[in-house]
């Protein structure tokens, strides 16, 4: 497709300033931080902090304490309010709805200066795809929306959710003219709605050739979903009228795919690649999370949509862009925002030019937003330092779960569960800290999708396994801890996903966690032994 053509012409300057700076880092950040700093000690949160325009990087690093979304709150609510923006002269173009593993919505001011830092990742990250995967030029492509849950669309801009929005304004032209699924289908009144029309589109394109997502659980959840609606979009794809759905959307076109709707008609609903190879013979490749907890998932993605390569994504969150997938590894988006980051042992931070293979580290970032030294609490491992710029993957949340004191991390937990010989068919969801493990005691739950009935077995080997951590031993010396228990069942993931909705998470941001700590009131089927979890967990289907 031209269009194609156009897209990756556009994006190849922002590769060869990327390519060409490698061997600069230290001098580009430098750069970056004294605009940035330009820019914040212009307006009200910089003249409050005592920030100033002249501050050298270790002037910066000594003065500015590291930060978190509570320090920026109450400016970021002020200025969704009344207008404008306290945290850097730069023009705010939306507000971006986030959330985390525990936390409800936040809001990140996406100003011009932000979303340019953005592109500067965007554009080698383009050029790359079109390098390495070649059949991409040749079908349409499908770039996955930040999904908001039903309950603020009343209030979005028609920009809010959309990621070819990240783009520059011509770039986004370029990439919209090469979609498969319409930019308005994300202003739908509910998410079903918009997932629907989603499924609806990308159904009607056998020319499909790119799925870019961001977590592999959502695209599971896309083909299940067409597995469960197949015959409404059979109907809608042979009539090519919405019927019942997108009432009240601005949406005037509806995809019409005969034979799309027939492929539907004789599909028995069961997940097959051989299905999916028949539904869209060109996809060329998928894009998503990879690393950590993703890594079953992805797998399981893969494993259906065999006919295309699969990219895992690199490190992004709503907060800024920490790497992008380039010539074979996940390499710092160094051009686009200030970088720094921590030791999580004792709290050291290092400048990206200091960083030092094998090191685990915490990246804070300094962005166009306004956020200074913003910690994302992701821990990444440093791989090398190709070109002059490190190469770091993706590990996990950095988070400890601390009840009473038994100081419980993710990469203890993996280390754990390495140990326990789970049943067959069977993958972790996720491991669950809780208030009320049963007499009123907290204690963690594993999650595991799949049909087994030994629930007690799998649990009594983790507990044991995590007791060679000290801390969590001592808790549960001093019953101080209840003994961990297992819940599996065939939908865990589902499940799973629908607390973290329920919670004030954001649909297709979800990540898989190792470890997550969920307070306040949890749902039936964990209050409940091991030996009736699965006659439970079919009872609350």
């Amino acid at each position: 497709m031209f269009g194609h053509r156009l897209l990756k012409m556009a994006a190849w300057p922002g590769e060869r300033r990327f390519a060409v700076g490698r061997a600069h880092l230290e001098s580009v950040q430098r750069q970056k931080l004294a605009l940035l700093l330009r820019k914040v000690a212009a307006c009200e949160a910089g003249q409050r902090q005592g920030v100033a325009a002249h501050w050298q990087w270790e002037t910066f690093a000594e003065q500015v304490p590291v930060s978190d979304y509570d320090h920026w709150r109450d400016p970021v609510d002020r200025a969704r309010e009344y207008g404008g923006n306290a945290l850097i002269q730069s023009p705010v173009v939306r507000y971006q709805p986030t959330s985390g593993s525990t936390s409800a919505i936040k809001w990140i001011p996406y100003t011009r200066h932000f979303l340019s830092e953005l592109d500067n990742a965007i554009s080698p990250w383009i050029v790359e795809l079109y390098r390495q995967f070649p059949r991409l030029r040749q079908g349409r492509h499908y770039w996955s929306m930040s999904w908001v849950p039903t309950s603020l669309r009343d209030n979005m801009r028609e920009d809010i959710n959309d990621d070819i929005q990240l783009m520059s304004m011509g770039k986004r032209l370029l990439a919209g003219a090469t979609q498969a699924v319409p930019q308005d289908v994300s202003l739908a009144r509910t998410s079903e709605d918009s997932l629907f029309a989603t499924l609806a589109y990308l159904i009607s394109d056998s020319s499909l050739s790119m799925m870019s997502i961001w977590s592999p659980t959502f695209g599971l959840g896309l083909l299940k979903s067409m597995a469960m609606w197949r015959e409404e979009l059979a109907e809608v794809l042979a009539t090519g009228s919405w019927g019942n759905r997108m009432l009240g959307s601005n949406t005037q076109s509806c995809p019409r795919s005969p034979g799309g709707a027939e492929l539907l008609r004789q599909w028995d609903g069961r997940l097959s690649a051989d299905f999916f190879m028949a539904l869209w013979p060109s996809l060329a490749l998928v894009s998503a999370w990879d690393t950590a907890a993703s890594g079953p998932w992805a797998r399981q993605l893969h494993a259906l949509l065999p006919q295309a390569a699969f990219q895992g994504k690199g490190l992004w969150a709503t907060e800024g862009v920490v790497t992008i997938p380039y010539q074979g590894q996940h390499a710092l988006a160094y051009r686009s925002h200030v970088y720094e980051f921590q030791d999580p042992s004792d709290g050291t931070i290092y400048a990206p030019w200091e960083l030092e293979q094998g090191q685990q580290v915490m990246p804070l970032l300094s962005t166009g937003s306004g956020l200074l030294r913003y910690r994302l609490n992701d821990l990444v491992r440093v791989d090398g330092l190709p070109g002059g710029i490190p190469a770091l993957t993706f590990l996990g949340r950095a988070g400890t779960t601390d009840m009473v004191g038994e100081k419980l991390t993710a990469a203890a937990l993996d280390a754990a569960l390495a140990e326990v010989r789970l049943p067959a068919k069977t993958l972790p969801v996720c491991t669950v800290a809780v208030e009320d493990a049963g007499e009123g005691i907290p204690g963690y739950v594993l999650l595991l999708e799949g049909e087994s009935m030994e629930s007690e077995r799998v649990a009594g080997a983790l507990d044991a396994a995590l007791q060679q951590h000290f801390h969590y031993q001592l808790a549960r010396n001093l019953e101080q801890l209840a003994p961990l228990r297992c819940v599996i069942h065939r939908d865990m993931r589902e499940r799973y996903l629908q607390q973290c909705r329920e919670r004030g998470m954001i649909e297709g941001n979800i990540k898989m966690e190792s470890l997550q700590y969920w307070p306040g009131v949890l749902p039936l089927w964990f209050g409940h032994s091991q030996a009736s979890a699965r006659a439970v967990g079919e009872a609350v289907l």
